[in-house]
């Protein structure tokens, strides 16, 4: 497992929320993106964003049978996105 970087951030963020041994935790992708706007490919009701293109990454984790799916830019950390955009991304 790598020890600094997104992944290792997002496999440690859900170790911590599912109790989960980071060392069980299946990586299913890792992969960069350019996300279609501000929400980075995770919008909330009622928010507005940036539309303009976002450079970033999916990571994709699969503990416990459960999958779970992290977002990023460049440069800014991961974070757990439980309702993902499946139009988010461009050429994903």
């Amino acid at each position: 497992m790598p020890e600094d970087g997104p992944l290792a951030a997002a496999i440690a963020d859900l170790s911590r929320d599912t109790g989960v041994d980071p060392g069980d935790i299946q990586v299913v992708a890792n992969e960069p993106v350019t996300w279609r706007d501000g929400s980075v490919g995770c919008p909330k009701p009622g928010m507005m964003y940036t539309q303009a293109l976002v450079g970033g990454y999916r990571i994709v984790l699969r503990a416990a049978g459960e999958v779970v799916e992290y977002h990023g830019s460049t440069g800014r950390p991961p974070f757990r996105c439980d309702h993902p955009d499946p139009n988010g991304a461009i050429g994903a």
